[in-house]
């Protein structure tokens, strides 16, 4: 056997994983990747031993396999190119030495005595410059460095590096009381804290053995509907910033209010603008009271109307639609070899989504919703898949107000978590957050306590796809390529 199926939440034995030799191992990734449609999920080493996680849409399950290493072992990214950021993240955690990667740097600096002191790739020749932008940047924005090699206006080679933000999450939900573990969770990416506590909690509910079926009607809808709310909102904000980076400041201002009141909704609904404290184990901190449901309902067609307007003023503009067609191209080809994924990857033709290729999240298999896919890979693809995407959302908002009407109120509140996991195991879960797939695969020790944590972002998929839709661009263009993939630089540092 090659690798053992697992479906979303569920866990497994670390003795029923296949341990596979390094070719072989190596040969059924490929294999998986190159013919049966699957992408990694995730990709990491523990206690001597390689983990490679796979999403089989077709299937609708994870594909797990291992591979014992020792002290180093020969670079699967020559013939895998999806693997690329996770070796040299593997690299950078481990003691395991990677041999011959093309590129082997690392991504956060995160044992080096100088942050930041690093070699970067250089042009040669007499036109050529560079131009070094960040990491302190103008105005309210994370920290990152971008340098770029130039001819003229014309963008050659775009070299990004992050790890200004790294906190060391996933060392600290080891050894954090279980009480905390959800607090610290939801900072991973603070704008997708609903994605990232379902993530955990399913891991968690998946290494302690407790069967879904556990989580109520109502307790599944209301999680969905807080994951939904994170998703418009972000995804409001997102063109409104789309539209003030080409200078079309009405939409601009439109969607900064609107995205506020969004934002509002699920204060209603969580007892916080951004969620925190909401998503408990296994349940949810508040119900929501039917009586609440007419008036939240009527906000919410407001605010929808509102958006709407906002939106047409934006896509009728003929120099909007200048500036974002046909800037920052990444094809569906690199995009798949990269392993990109979320809005990025659909945008490029990739047609993937966790609510619906692996399920057992929330309600999604009860509302009637559509993945959508836009095949230029440009900026406007990206930012059609965001205005697509939440038609979607609204309706499914929509249908969730109305199964929470026929649903009987109360809920369990808080709950620290499980007291003791089952040992040696291995859990995943994959929750589709606004920018993509949200990944937390969790390991469990000897004695049931949490042994190991991986937390995978979807930036961490897509910040190369950012470099790669510079080439060939005028440098002028780097504001709104940067905004249509708008990647989380505390997701993608930990």
């Amino acid at each position: 056997m090659d690798f053992i199926r697992l479906k979303n939440t569920d866990s497994v034995a670390l003795t029923d994983i296949p341990q596979l030799t390094l070719e072989h191992f190596r040969s059924v990734i490929k294999e998986l990747l190159e013919e049966k449609n699957c992408r990694v999920s995730a990709f990491f080493a523990e206690a001597g031993c390689l983990y490679a996680i796979l999403l089989d849409p077709a299937e609708r399950l994870f594909k797990v396999l291992a591979c014992p290493v020792d002290a180093e072992y020969e670079a699967l990214t020559p013939h895998i190119s999806a693997l690329h950021w996770f070796e040299r993240e593997l690299s950078e955690q481990s003691n395991i030495k990677v041999q011959n990667h093309p590129w082997l740097k690392p991504i956060r600096f995160e044992n080096s005595d100088q942050p930041g002191v690093t070699d970067y790739f250089t042009m040669q020749g007499s036109a050529a410059h560079e131009v070094a932008v960040g990491p302190v940047h103008a105005g309210v924005i994370e920290p990152g460095h971008f340098r770029f090699q130039c001819m003229g206006e014309d963008v050659y080679f775009l070299e990004i590096e992050l790890g200004y933000q790294h906190r060391g999450v996933e060392k600290m939900l080891i050894s954090a009381p279980a009480k905390l573990r959800t607090h610290l969770v939801e900072t991973a990416a603070g704008d997708s804290s609903i994605a990232y506590a379902l993530a955990f909690d399913g891991v968690m509910s998946g290494l302690a053995e407790v069967p879904r079926e556990k989580l109520s009607d109502r307790i599944q809808v209301l999680r969905t509907l807080a994951l939904e709310l994170e998703r418009i909102a972000n995804h409001v904000g997102d063109i409104g910033a789309l539209a003030g980076d080409v200078a079309f400041l009405t939409t601009s201002s439109y969607c900064g209010r609107i995205r506020g009141e969004f934002l509002n909704m699920t204060a209603q609904l969580c007892g916080n603008r951004f969620g925190r404290n909401y998503v408990t184990y296994s349940g949810v901190a508040y119900d929501l009271p039917n009586s609440e449901l007419s008036s939240l309902r009527e906000w919410f067609e407001r605010t929808v109307a509102d958006f709407k307007n906002a939106w047409q003023i934006m896509a009728d503009d003929p120099g909007v639609l200048d500036r974002l067609e046909n800037t920052g191209t990444v094809p569906e080809k690199i995009m798949r070899e990269i392993g990109a994924v979320g809005v990025a990857g659909r945008a490029s033709g990739l047609d993937l989504d966790v609510r619906r290729d692996l399920g057992n999240i929330g309600v999604y298999d009860r509302l009637v919703w559509k993945v959508a896919v836009k095949n230029s890979g440009d900026v406007i693809a990206r930012t059609k898949v965001r205005r697509a995407e939440l038609r979607e959302s609204i309706r499914m908002v929509r249908a969730l107000f109305t199964m929470l009407e026929s649903l009987p109120q109360g809920v369990a509140g808080a709950c620290a978590g499980p007291e003791k996991l089952s040992p040696q195991r291995l859990s995943v879960t994959a929750v589709e957050g606004w920018r993509g797939e949200v990944v937390c695969a969790g390991i469990s020790g000897e004695n049931g306590e949490l042994q190991r944590v991986k937390l995978v972002d979807p930036s961490f998929h897509n910040w190369f796809a950012l470099s790669l839709a510079l080439r060939g661009e005028q440098i002028s263009n780097f504001p709104i390529c940067n905004k249509s993939f708008n990647l989380s630089y505390c997701g993608h540092d930990l």
